[in-house]
């Protein structure tokens, strides 16, 4: 491997990963206050710090893709969405994994990953954002975290995760590393609860509408990419993780529908989007 690409894959490790520091100085700032989701300081050390050995297990599994204008683009719309969500005390960090199938991760505490295979079937920059306000949404509304009661310290997590888990093991350690091997099952293999994902998707539509983007634009991508995602899943390993997407479009269309967002004229980005395309 050459020199310069493993200067970019150490920054961009260092970045994702590194970004626990950050995360941890802007909570403790903000250590009087509790967000809307009622988390408390411990609560939100607990998300990142779980959020953060998962994402280290799914850059364990995939190579980062070596772009680095497209990952520091991706991370724009992404931090963007982030600035328009619901959570104030986490960092939000993306990166794009360097494989073929189209599907995308998020993990506690602001880790969202895309695959190159999600991008490469994208129209515009609407599209993008779309998919990353999807993920972005699993962990504002804390999905992970209430599937495996992450809690501070105070609330005794290891008891939580313990009973969760029923197992016998007094060592906290092999505790925390078992709910991170069935965290990471979920998002592998079993995926989120149905009502997780509708929830996203909502969330999501709200999300685009309110940062200026297309908020069409997951349901255009889930239409257009519906054969795509089939073929490109079927050469695979990897399982999709989401709900038929028949349903999810008709989701999509009341929730659209229901909010007259249909109405809104909001840009879809194509022209800036096609300078990062993956050709």
């Amino acid at each position: 491997m050459k020199r310069t690409h493993n200067l970019f894959l150490i920054l961009l490790l260092s970045f994702i990963l590194g970004d626990i520091s950050l995360a941890e100085d802007d909570f403790r700032k903000r250590a009087h206050q509790k967000s809307h989701t009622g988390n408390t300081v411990e609560d939100v050390e607990a998300e990142v710090h779980f959020g953060k050995t998962i994402a280290a297990r799914i850059l364990g599994q995939f190579h980062v893709y070596d772009d680095e204008k497209l990952t520091r683009y991706v991370n724009l719309v992404g931090k963007s969405l982030a600035m328009n969500a619901s959570r104030n005390d986490i960092t939000f960090s993306f990166a794009v994994l360097d494989a073929d199938f189209i599907n995308a991760y998020s993990a506690p505490g602001g880790y969202v990953f895309i695959t190159k295979g999600a991008i490469q079937a994208m129209q515009d920059e609407a599209e993008l954002a779309a998919v990353l306000a999807h993920e972005v949404a699993h962990i504002t509304e804390k999905h992970i975290v209430k599937e495996f009661k992450i809690k501070g310290k105070e609330r005794s997590a290891t008891a939580g995760l313990s009973q969760l888990l029923s197992s016998s093991q007094s060592s906290t350690t092999a505790i925390f590393s078992q709910a991170v091997d069935n965290a990471v099952k979920l998002l592998m293999n079993t995926g989120f609860k149905e009502k997780d994902e509708y929830e996203s998707d909502e969330v999501a539509v709200m999300l685009l509408a309110a940062t200026g983007y297309d908020p069409t634009a997951l349901r255009r991508y889930l239409k257009r990419t519906r054969k795509l995602e089939n073929k490109a899943n079927k050469a695979s390993t990897h399982k999709p993780t989401h709900p038929p997407t028949f349903e999810r479009l008709s989701a999509l269309k009341k929730t659209v529908k229901k909010n007259k967002l249909h109405k809104l004229k909001l840009p879809k980005g194509k022209i800036r989007f096609s300078k990062y395309a993956i050709k």
